[in-house]
């Protein structure tokens, strides 16, 4: 009885035209090109926000002093994050380049 649970459900899960082919290379470019710009996209949104909260705070608006903070914490681990990153893509870039063919 179990097997037969099991077979209603894996056949109902695979479908013949569900099966997802191989991205093109150029597509991969796509697709990263995108994923990076999205992650850039968020740091500045994390950082706007965090300028946005610290303004706030100067002029005397009623905002938590704990939410700036916050906020501010976060932009600068993101900014950080990105960077070393960065600093990793072009140090493994330097290293294809370094290798004999």
């Amino acid at each position: 009885m179990a097997i037969e649970a099991l077979n209603a459900v894996s056949s109902a899960m695979i479908e013949p035209g569900s099966v997802k082919k191989a991205a093109t290379p150029a597509e991969s470019q796509q697709n990263f090109g995108n994923f990076l710009k999205d992650a850039l996209n968020d740091v500045m949104k994390t950082e706007a926000e965090s300028n946005s909260l610290t303004t706030k705070m100067i002029n005397g608006e009623n905002v938590d002093i704990h939410q700036v903070m916050s906020a501010a914490q976060k932009s600068g681990i993101t900014m950080q994050l990105t960077l070393e990153m960065r600093n990793k893509a072009v140090e493994a870039y330097q290293e294809i380049m370094r290798m004999q063919m």
